[in-house]
């Protein structure tokens, strides 16, 4: 830090910092030789390797349509967040494969996975996924059961005779 002994020296320093951040670096958009982003998602025990490229909203997940493999609309939804924060709905196509976990977690793996990948795919998508939270991985996962214990907490049944 450098001495600063009078306002007008603050004043400076100050100066100088802002300059400083205001430069910040530039995102440069991450694309393989086939026009693609690849990131890989996770919620829960499930791993989503998702890839995404300009198209016509096309969904494929394990090799099968969104609607056969996510058949509930809730989780459907789930997958379309992304697209729907960036308002970028029917212009990308993705190809994701998923394992691990349970269906619901499943879904939040690939939706983690999309948001991730759109915001390589083109940065200045990025503050408006942030801000939506879906950049973040959902870090809760199951709790391990104890010894002692019926499951992770639950004692025993307790009879006193």
């Amino acid at each position: 830090m450098a001495d600063i002994k009078s306002l007008d020296d603050l004043k400076a320093a100050v100066s100088g910092e802002a300059a400083a951040v205001a430069e910040a670096p530039v995102r440069e958009p991450k694309r393989d030789s086939l026009g693609r982003s690849y990131a890989t998602g996770k919620r829960k025990d499930a791993v989503a390797r998702v890839w995404i490229k300009p198209g016509s909203g096309k969904v494929m997940v394990n090799g099968k349509e969104m609607a056969a493999y996510f058949a509930r609309p809730v989780l459907q939804m789930i997958l379309r967040q992304p697209f729907q924060v960036a308002n970028v709905e029917g212009q990308f196509d993705v190809y994701a494969t998923v394992a691990g976990g349970g269906l619901s977690g499943q879904a939040g793996a690939v939706k983690h996975g999309i948001s991730k990948a759109l915001q390589l795919y083109e940065p200045s998508l990025r503050g408006a996924l942030k801000a939506a939270g879906f950049l973040t991985r959902d870090s809760r996962v199951v709790e391990r059961k104890k010894y002692g214990k019926a499951k992770a907490r639950r004692s025993f049944q307790f009879s006193k005779r």
